[in-house]
């Protein structure tokens, strides 16, 4: 598993920025869905392929959402996280809602009538599989958006063929209104996206992040920028009351205590190289002296003996 897809399913795998999201994109922001109304929900599921072997394919992040006070299960909800324009994607979507109901209709159990020792079938409610997809790439995702933007079908054939629509959120261009419905920790990554796109700029509000940890490590798979994830790891794992304004100042400040190492370090290195040139040059003018002495040459005779380049002859000639 990719550290993308790690790092996706910790963060939106939180009950509250799930419900937030599924509010946020299908009901106006309105509270419909409750954190402590879903549960963790398997996100494999598995198919026969024309190769006749049984594969696995996996959602981001899957839940039920369920009436606690009975128990039951009101629907499947998925997230899907993008940051390329996939031209597939709603066969991907068909895949695993497909699954998904395929796993409802497994749930049915055969039972034995204890009197009369005949077989029958117990089947189950049936329940909606809801999926989203969120996107977060720099170019607008205009299409495809449902499966007649994949097929080549012709209008013969199109009456018999059903749509399949995906439920798609182009994250950096959703309007300021939208980012407003949404109340978790969601509401600063879309908000951060929204503004990046539209001014090319980022002023961070003060809202607090609830949770930081998994919170830094998405931004920096998002932004493609290890700086977020460097800085959680300095930040304790629980941190709370923490906000982005911070975030980016520890960054900034971070940023320029290494960039003043570094220049150190280059410093440091630059003079050690210098002073080995200087001490290798007075080594060689030291040792012309000595020839000159011994033998009454004349300079341009030593430099020429111990091979120094004619081209040096002019500096070795001032110190001497």
């Amino acid at each position: 598993m990719g550290q993308k897809d790690i790092t996706q399913k910790n963060f939106e795998a939180y009950n509250d920025v799930f419900s937030d999201i599924v509010n946020g994109t299908l009901f106006d922001g309105r509270e419909v869905i409750k954190p402590e109304a879903l549960v963790d929900a398997m996100a494999k599921s598995q198919y026969k392929a024309d190769d006749n072997v049984i594969h696995e394919q996996e959602r981001d992040v899957a839940k039920y959402w369920m009436d606690k006070n009975c128990y039951i299960r009101l629907a499947l909800l998925g997230v899907e996280n993008q940051l390329a324009i996939d031209m597939d994607m709603p066969l991907r979507i068909i895949g695993y809602d497909g699954s998904s109901y395929r796993d409802e209709m497994n749930q049915d159990e055969i039972v034995i009538d204890e009197e009369t020792g005949k077989k029958h079938k117990i089947r189950h409610k049936r329940y909606p599989v809801v999926t989203i997809v969120l996107y977060f790439g720099k170019a607008p995702w205009k299409k495809p958006l449902s499966l007649y933007d994949v097929l080549e079908i012709s209008d013969d054939l199109k009456p018999f063929v059903n749509d399949y629509k995906i439920n798609l959120i182009d994250v950096p261009r959703l309007a300021g209104e939208q980012v407003e419905k949404f109340t978790s920790d969601f509401q600063i990554i879309a908000d951060y996206f929204v503004q990046l796109s539209k001014n090319k700029n980022y002023v961070p509000k003060d809202k607090t992040i609830r949770h930081t940890d998994s919170f830094l490590k998405l931004m920096s798979v998002l932004t493609q920028d290890n700086k977020y994830v460097e800085m959680g790891r300095e930040l304790s794992h629980d941190k709370e009351g923490i906000n982005m304004c911070e975030v980016l100042d520890k960054v900034e400040a971070r940023g320029k205590a290494i960039g003043e190492a570094r220049g150190i370090a280059i410093g440091e290195a630059r003079g050690k190289a210098i002073g080995k040139a200087i001490g290798a040059l007075n080594n060689t003018v030291e040792i012309l002296r000595v020839i000159i002495a011994k033998n009454s040459w004349s300079k341009e005779q030593a430099m020429e003996f111990i091979g120094i380049p004619k081209s040096e002859f002019a500096k070795y000639a001032a110190l001497l």
